[in-house]
C-alpha cells in the first residue's frame, strides 16, 4: 500500500495525530516499567528461605526476660513441646526468616580490615538446624561442647567467644571464593576468630534491609538462650493447625501469665511479610489496565472522528474502485504508523523513567525484553481498537458518501 496519502492526511491533522502519538508513547513507557516492577515483585515473593516452610509453625512470646529463671523456663518449654504428638523438632531461636526483624554483623577475614559484607545470624540450640529443615551440604553439626549461653556471651565485658558457625553456601563463596571454607576462620564477633564447621545449601536473612546482594548471607551460631521464638517442625504438614493449638495450650499450662504475641505457620509469615509487595503488584496491574483502556478509547475516538471527517474522501475512493478491504487497510496502516512512532518515543522514555527509578529507589536496569513486549501489546491494542471505526468507514456506500458533500 502507498503510504504517501496517509502521511498527507496526517499532516492536515497534526494536533490529533500528535496527541495520539504522545498517548501511545506515555503508555509504552509506563507499561514497560510497570510490568517490569510487577515481575520484580513476583520474583521477590518467590524467593526461597531454605527452610522447610510447609512443615513449620512459629510461636512468638513477649520478652521472656534475661534471668536464670527465664532460661530454665525455656528449657522446660522445649522439653514439653518436643514431647507433643506430631512435633518432629522444636527449638528456641532469636529470629526467623520472613520475620522482618533481625541483627547483622560485619564480616571480616582479618581483624583490622574493612567489613566485606554484613551477615545476619541465627542463635539457637542443638535442634535448630533440624527444626528449620536446612540442608547441610558440607561439614558437620555443632557438638555439645561448642554451645555457649546467650546471656553470658552478650554481657558487658564478656570474654566468651563464638567458637564455630555454620554458614550459607552463598556466604561461603563470597567469603572464600574458589576455596574450601571448612576449617577456615573469619571475624564477626569481637577479635576472636570464628571457625566454619558446616555449610547449608540455602539460608536467607530475616529481613531484606541489607539489600538483594547480601540477602542470602546468613550464619547459625551455637548459642542457647531464652529467645522469643519457638519454632516447631511437624511430622505432617496437614496437622500444623492442630499441633500449633496443642503447643499454645501446653505453653499456657506451664506459665498461665505469659503473653503469646503471635502463633502462625511459616506460610502465613510469608504472606504477611510480602503483603505490601502483593498490594503494589495489584496496584501496578490496575494502572496497566487503566492505561490500556484509556489508550484504546483514545484510538477509537480519533479513528471515529477521522472517519466522520473523511466521508467525502472515502466516497471518492470507493467511486474510483477502492474496495472495502482497501479502506480497512488504510485506517489500520495509518494507526500502525502512529503507534510505531509513539512506541519508538515510548521506548526512549521508558529507559529515562527506569534510570530515574534506579537512581532514587535502587531498582535494577530495565531488561530490553520488556520493550518489544510492550511494543507488541500496543500494536495489537491499536489494531484491535481501530478495527471498529475502520469497518464502519469501509461499509459506507459510494453513493451515500458522495451525497454527503
Amino acid at each position: 500500500m502507498d503510504i504517501r496519502p496517509i502521511f498527507s492526511a496526517l499532516r492536515r491533522h497534526k494536533t490529533a495525530a500528535t496527541l495520539i502519538v504522545l498517548e501511545i508513547a506515555l503508555s509504552c513507557a509506563i507499561l514497560s516499567n510497570a510490568v517490569f516492577l510487577i515481575h520484580t515483585r513476583l520474583q521477590l515473593m518467590d524467593r526461597p528461605t531454605g527452610l522447610a516452610e510447609t512443615e513449620l509453625v512459629r510461636i512468638q512470646l513477649a520478652d521472656p526476660g534475661t534471668n536464670d529463671s527465664a532460661a530454665a523456663r525455656t528449657r522446660e518449654d522445649l522439653v514439653a513441646l518436643r514431647a507433643l504428638p506430631g512435633v518432629r523438632n522444636a527449638a528456641a531461636v532469636n529470629f526467623l526468616p520472613l520475620g522482618s526483624a533481625g541483627r547483622s554483623l560485619d564480616v571480616r577475614r582479618t581483624p583490622g580490615e574493612s567489613a566485606l559484607f554484613e551477615s545476619s545470624y541465627y542463635a539457637g540450640d542443638r535442634q535448630l538446624i533440624d527444626a528449620m529443615g536446612l540442608n547441610l551440604i558440607a561439614g558437620r553439626h555443632f557438638t555439645p561442647d561448642e554451645f555457649v549461653d546467650w546471656e553470658a556471651l552478650s554481657a558487658p565485658n564478656s570474654k566468651l567467644a563464638i567458637p564455630s558457625v555454620i554458614i550459607s553456601h552463598s556466604m561461603a563463596k563470597e567469603l572464600f571464593p574458589g576455596q574450601d571454607p571448612l576449617g577456615k576462620s573469619f571475624y564477626a564477633w569481637g577479635d576472636t576468630p570464628i571457625t566454619i564447621v558446616g555449610i547449608v545449601e540455602h539460608l536467607v536473612q530475616p529481613h531484606g534491609a541489607n539489600g538483594p546482594a547480601s540477602y542470602t548471607y546468613a550464619m547459625l551460631m551455637p548459642v542457647e538462650g531464652a529467645f522469643r521464638n519457638y519454632l516447631l517442625r511437624v511430622s505432617d504438614p496437614a496437622q500444623r493447625a492442630q499441633v500449633l493449638e496443642r503447643a499454645v495450650d501446653t505453653l499456657m499450662r506451664i506459665d498461665p501469665n505469659r503473653t503469646i504475641v503471635r502463633q502462625e505457620t511459616l506460610e502465613e509469615m510469608r504472606d504477611s511479610y510480602y503483603r505490601t509487595d502483593v498490594e503494589m503488584a495489584w496496584l501496578l496491574a490496575i494502572v496497566c489496565m487503566a492505561l490500556l483502556v484509556i489508550t484504546a478509547l483514545g484510538i477509537v475516538g480519533l479513528a471515529s472522528f477521522w472517519v466522520q471527517q473523511r466521508t467525502k474522501q472515502i466516497g471518492v475512493r470507493r467511486a474510483l474502485g477502492a474496495t472495502r478491504g482497501h479502506i480497512l487497510r488504510y485506517f489500520q496502516t495509518e494507526n500502525f504508523l502512529l503507534a510505531t512512532i509513539g512506541i519508538v518515543i515510548g521506548m526512549m522514555l521508558a529507559y529515562g523513567i527506569n534510570l530515574a527509578l534506579m537512581e532514587r529507589y535502587e531498582l535494577a536496569r530495565l531488561p530490553a525484553i520488556y520493550l518489544p513486549v510492550g511494543a507488541i501489546a500496543l500494536w495489537l491494542l491499536g489494531q484491535a481498537s481501530v478495527l471498529g471505526p475502520a469497518r464502519r468507514a469501509a461499509a459506507v456506500p459510494p453513493a451515500v458518501a458522495t451525497r454527503s458533500v
